[in-house]
């Protein structure tokens, strides 16, 4: 009998970018982020992305954009590997992004998600996310609506 995979999550590092545009371009074929954009991302000081492990394999990332004392930030990005999806790693990486913008100082979330993502828009409601707007043709090729959605935290004790 085997044991369930090890799960970690970690810090991203640049070393990290391969398997991340490796997920990103399986995860979203039609409007992924180039690989520049990605490295970008994992360079900036005014951003957060975490990785997923389950046993040595990348199964899932995710980002934040929350510049410290900002108090919005953006959830930009968050991946899961088809075959590691309903076992917990998106609400991990959720709850993770959300402490790290309350973290840094930020009162709100935002994020945009596809409008045919009923399971991601439950997962985001589940923490507090409402929808706010939507974006006609936001994702392309296939011109489906973003839904823009927000999230109120509360600050951290100390933090103005």
């Amino acid at each position: 009998m085997t044991g369930a995979p090890s799960i970690r999550l970690r810090d991203a590092e640049v070393s990290d970018l391969d398997a991340i545009m490796a997920l990103e371009t399986a995860t979203f074929p039609g409007d992924a982020w180039s690989r520049y954009a990605m490295l970008a991302e994992l360079a900036s000081p005014h951003t957060l992305y975490l990785v997923v492990h389950s046993d040595d394999e990348l199964v899932g990332y995710a980002g934040l954009s929350a510049p410290s004392g900002a108090e919005q930030a953006d959830i930009q990005t968050i991946a899961v590997d088809g075959t590691h999806r309903r076992l917990g790693i998106g609400t991990l990486l959720v709850e993770q992004l959300l402490a790290a913008a309350r973290g840094r100082g930020a009162r709100e979330v935002f994020l945009e998600v596809r409008a045919d993502n009923p399971g991601a828009r439950a997962l985001y409601e589940r923490h507090g996310f409402v929808e706010i707007g939507v974006r006609p043709r936001y994702y392309q090729p296939d011109d489906v609506d973003a839904v823009v959605m927000r999230a109120n935290i509360a600050p951290v004790e100390g933090v103005a």
